[in-house]
This record gives C-alpha cells, sequence and structure tokens, in this order.
C-alpha cells in the first residue's frame, strides 16, 4: 500500500523561520517533520511514499537524498501553485495503482494505529476535540472542577489521517479542500467511514507553541517508548 504525505502548504504562521526552509523541515526534538512522518508510516510496513510538495521541494529532496529516503521509495508530485489538499490528492492519485491508499497531512505528529483504518477504505481517523481553553465542569452554579486544555468528551475532530479509495478521483477538485468538497458528498452518499481514537499523541505544528508542546510530549514517559528510534 501507497501512502501520501500532504507537504505543500507555505507555513505562514510559522514565519520567519518558513521564510528560508519548508514547514516540512522544521525540527522536533532535532528531527525534521517530514522524518518523522516518513518513520510513522514505516512503523506501519509502509515503504512506498509520495510527497505533495510545492514550496522549496528541492530542500526536501536534499535533505531526503542525504538520508538515503530513510530506506523508502519516495516519489514527488510537485504543485506549481497552491491545489489545496483535494488538488493536491488528485493531482497524485494517479501515481497509485492499489485500490486503496494512506494520506496524512504532512504537519502532524501523531502516533494513532493506521492498521484500525486501514481495513476500512474511505475512513477518516477521529480523535476527541482538544481546546486551548481551559474547561469547566459546573453543579448547581457552582464550579466542581477546571480542566486546563482539556479534550472534549463526545465531539470528535479530524486529525489529518486517511485510508481513501482511488475510486475517490471522481469527485476530487483539481483546486479545492478535501474537507469541504469532497467528503460532504461522501457523507451524503453514507460512505464515509471512521475509527475513533481515544489518549493517543495528535499535534498539528501550526505555531511555535506547538513545536515546543509536541517537542515535550514525544519526551514524555507516556509517548517516549512509542518514538524511540
Amino acid at each position: 500500500m501507497k501512502a501520501m504525505i500532504l507537504s505543500g502548504g507555505r507555513g505562514k504562521r510559522l514565519r520567519p523561520l518558513t521564510d528560508t526552509i519548508p514547514k516540512s523541515l522544521i525540527l522536533i526534538n532535532n528531527t525534521p517533520i517530514i522524518e518523522w512522518s516518513i518513520k510513522y508510516l514505516k512503523k506501519f510496513g509502509i515503504t512506498d511514499i509520495i510527497l505533495c510538495t510545492g514550496y522549496k521541494t528541492k530542500q526536501i529532496e536534499d535533505y531526503l537524498n542525504k538520508k538515503n529516503n530513510f530506506g523508502c521509495k519516495i516519489e514527488y508530485s510537485v504543485e506549481k501553485e497552491v491545489l489545496g489538499t483535494g488538488g493536491a490528492i488528485k493531482k497524485a492519485i494517479k501515481k497509485i495503482s492499489d485500490k486503496s491508499f494512506i494520506v496524512i497531512n504532512g504537519d502532524i505528529i501523531t502516533n494513532i494505529d493506521l492498521k484500525k483504518i486501514k481495513t476500512k477504505p474511505n475512513c477518516v481517523a477521529a480523535i476527541e476535540l482538544r481546546t486551548k481553553y481551559g474547561t469547566m465542569k459546573i453543579r448547581n452554579r457552582k464550579i466542581v472542577k477546571f480542566n486546563e486544555k482539556a479534550s472534549v468528551e463526545n465531539i470528535w475532530m479530524n486529525p489529518g489521517v486517511y485510508h481513501l479509495s482511488v475510486n475517490i478521483a471522481k469527485i476530487l477538485p483539481t483546486k479545492g479542500s478535501l474537507e469541504e468538497i469532497v467528503f460532504p458528498k461522501l457523507v451524503k452518499k453514507n460512505s464515509l467511514q471512521t475509527v475513533k481514537f481515544k489518549n493517543i499523541l495528535w499535534h498539528s505544528i501550526d505555531s511555535y507553541k506547538d513545536i515546543d508542546v509536541c517537542s515535550k510530549d514525544i519526551k514524555s514517559k507516556k509517548y517516549s517508548k512509542y518514538f524511540k528510534k
């Protein structure tokens, strides 16, 4: 099975860092995000990978070549303009010969178990909604509990990890969002599945604070064994 890593984003919220390097080469504990992504896929036996890139692709290629692609077969699908998640997949899908493939956002660090979604085509992983704000439990107009930056029970979010059928190519836009254009169509047809994951590590690297928090989580006793090199 092949996988796509969506790494075409400009990373504007991480300027000035991304003025000189692509977001994929931002370091998390001295390791570029793209290296975390590739090693994550390798844990599940996926070594045939398509990188959907655009901004400063040459830097990514040079880095991976120096590392011998971490023992993987790497292909590139390079966007001359920003195509969005749906457009990026549509451009790259011609490189897929299997019936289905994995897609992950190129700016996430996670330990979601891909084995659990690989059996379900057109499946979106789901994790409990996280909030950067503290939550309160209230009873009889009194606060009985404070939760700092808690997960919100029974409300689920999209972490950017998918198992898709190649048949999805028929409804992919040339330019536009997978999440805003394609998934609603599949929902209407009752053909979009999910697997729920609780108590997993997941970070989307969109700010300097995200880098810091993710770095600490990876080093923590709870997750360090999973990310042991």
